[in-house]
Order: C-alpha cells, then sequence, then structure tokens
C-alpha cells in the first residue's frame, strides 16, 4: 500500500501471488503445518479427508458453504505492481498458510473455547 502511495499519479494496482490454489491444497497443506496427512476418499458431497495416520475424519464438505456463484479460477496478476512499483511478494503459498495455522493455534491457546 505505501507503494502505491508514493507513486506519481493515482493507479488501480493488483497485490498478488500470481499463483491459484484450490480448498483442497489449502487444506492439505494446513494439516501439514501440524502433522498429518490427509487423504481423500468419496467424490462430491460426499468426499471427506481423512487423516493418513489413524483414518479419522477431518474434512467434511458441506454444500451449505458452496458460493452460489463459484468461478473456475481466481488468479490476481501482480506484473503491474511489480513492474511500476518494484513490489515483490514476501510469502510463497505454504509460507503463508504456515503463518494463518500457527496464528489460529495461537489464538485457541489464548479461548481454547471459540
Amino acid at each position: 500500500m505505501w507503494l502505491m502511495l508514493q507513486a506519481e499519479k493515482p493507479d488501480d494496482y493488483v497485490v498478488a501471488t500470481g499463483e491459484t490454489h484450490s480448498v483442497r491444497e489449502f487444506v492439505e497443506e494446513s494439516f501439514k503445518v501440524v502433522g498429518r496427512t490427509i487423504v481423500w476418499e468419496g467424490e462430491g458431497a460426499n468426499e471427506v479427508g481423512k487423516d493418513q495416520a489413524s483414518g479419522d475424519i477431518l474434512v467434511r464438505i458441506n454444500p451449505k458453504f458452496y458460493r452460489p456463484t463459484e468461478v473456475d479460477l481466481l488468479l490476481g496478476d501482480p506484473t503491474k505492481a511489480h513492474n511500476e512499483l518494484k513490489w515483490e511478494k514476501k510469502y510463497d503459498f505454504p509460507s503463508l498458510v504456515k503463518e494463518m495455522v500457527e496464528a489460529d493455534l495461537e489464538l485457541m491457546k489464548k479461548n481454547p473455547t471459540a
């Protein structure tokens, strides 16, 4: 944001990684942070994610949370921000997920009933 405010003239910029990831990838990466591997079974709304070691179901699909107008691809192109502002991303996907999971774990320690 600071770089955008330093530009000679106001403009719109996309701040993004230029990568796209699925919810499945996010779930798998999140569980890696806590030392678990997810294996998937079933299809569609009946698909579940199980802990590879224990077989416990850790993830269930809930159609209640589907977006009504889902798109096939969400991908931000940061080329303009990079070229004009010399903006660079600070995180790769695994690092971002790790920071998010660790922050949630810290919140849970402070308020375990949340």
